[in-house]
């Protein structure tokens, strides 16, 4: 989730997958501006194709389904797909839009409602009110081995120990330090990193 994110597809519009495109309307419609980055997008959409039948792919924070249109984009056919949403009207927008599209559960309440379907190939943490920030969102229980984990919408890391507002950044260390996974950033932009940690074997 990005504060502005849905305002940078105005650029792109013509070269979107398809699922994006619808996506992108029904935020621009309902004024929903905190939609993820193309450039972010564009990563998830490498990502889901690399997920299996057997863990599949799990997101949290749904919004207007715009990271998830990425996701459905680039998965494999067969690919289960669950979304968690906490705002009902964006469930509701969001079951409406993906309707005719098969293996995808979109789920309404907090993020935790993630673990009664796991473990994922694929984890995206995304979204208000998640377990991005917090030791809570545990990759052993979320993640197969060898599944990888997404931690969107972080300011580059430029020094080492991060910090943040001149504080410790646990919420990016605390992936870092995980015994259970492999961590590294990637920056998408100036602006703009993405953690990828993979849940040793």
């Amino acid at each position: 989730m990005s504060a502005l994110g849905t305002s940078r597809y105005a650029a792109h519009a013509a070269a979107l997958p398809e699922p994006v495109a619808r996506a992108v309307e029904l935020a621009t419609r309902l004024g929903f501006a905190q939609s993820c980055r193309p450039e972010h997008g564009r990563l998830l959409q490498a990502l889901a194709a690399g997920a299996g039948p057997a863990g599949g792919i799990g997101e949290t924070g749904t919004g207007c389904g715009v990271g998830l249109g990425w996701l459905i984009a680039g998965r494999r056919p067969g690919v289960r797909l669950v979304s968690v949403e906490r705002e009902a009207e964006l469930v509701h927008a969001v079951r409406e839009l993906f309707a005719d599209v098969a293996d995808l559960e979109i789920l309404h309440g907090d993020w935790t409602t993630i673990h009664r379907h796991g473990p994922f190939d694929l984890l995206v943490l995304d979204g208000g009110g998640n377990g991005k920030q917090t030791a809570a969102a545990d990759p052993q229980r979320l993640l197969t081995p060898g599944g990888t984990l997404v931690v969107d919408d972080l300011t580059p890391l430029t020094a080492w120990p991060p910090t943040y507002g001149g504080a410790p950044d646990t919420g990016r260390t605390v992936w870092y330090d995980h015994p259970a996974l492999l961590t590294t950033e990637i920056r998408l932009a100036p602006d703009l990193s993405t953690l990828l940690a993979t849940r040793r074997p």
